[in-house]
């Protein structure tokens, strides 16, 4: 099934915009090799990952493929993310915050500017934002949606 018109236009313009940035696919493969290097070396995250990945060569090749979906467009990731994150147990908000901390740190080491990094760092925000929610309503349900107060009832 081929995308439409719109899509396939999105898509450049999303691309066009990153390569204005700076952002290139040697920077991306940049990226994940520091930020990777700083999570294995983590004292919280670091264990998690080593728990859940044997074998890093091909855990960096998906991210380098994931990230350059994200950022450039390419279209090379195939994969189930939310799958991957539920799987790890007592995975929390504090997991994902620190996760980005250490993503905003490593971006101004390897991107060309604010804006490449902030692009960047926008996206890493989501995804977390994104993958927090998935896990929490798998775990807990979806949430509780209070009742306004009708106005009359508000005295």
């Amino acid at each position: 099934m081929m995308p439409h018109a719109h899509t396939i236009a999105a898509r450049e313009e999303k691309a066009a915009h990153a390569e204005a940035l700076g952002i290139t696919e040697e920077r991306i493969s940049d990226l994940v090799e520091g930020f990777y290097g700083k999570i294995r070396s983590d004292a919280l995250l670091g264990p998690i990952f080593d728990k859940h990945i044997t074998n890093w060569p091909p855990h960096l090749a998906r991210m380098k493929d994931f990230w350059t979906s994200i950022a450039i467009e390419s279209g090379r990731f195939r994969g189930n993310p939310m799958v991957k994150h539920l799987a790890i147990p007592n995975i929390e908000r504090t997991h994902f915050d620190h996760w980005l901390a250490l993503f905003d740190q490593t971006l101004p080491e390897v991107m060309p500017n604010a804006a490449a990094c902030q692009f960047l760092s926008e996206r890493a925000a989501r995804i977390a934002d994104s993958l927090m929610t998935g896990i929490s309503i798998h775990r807990d349900g979806f949430p509780k949606i209070s009742q306004k107060k009708e106005i009359n009832d508000v005295a």
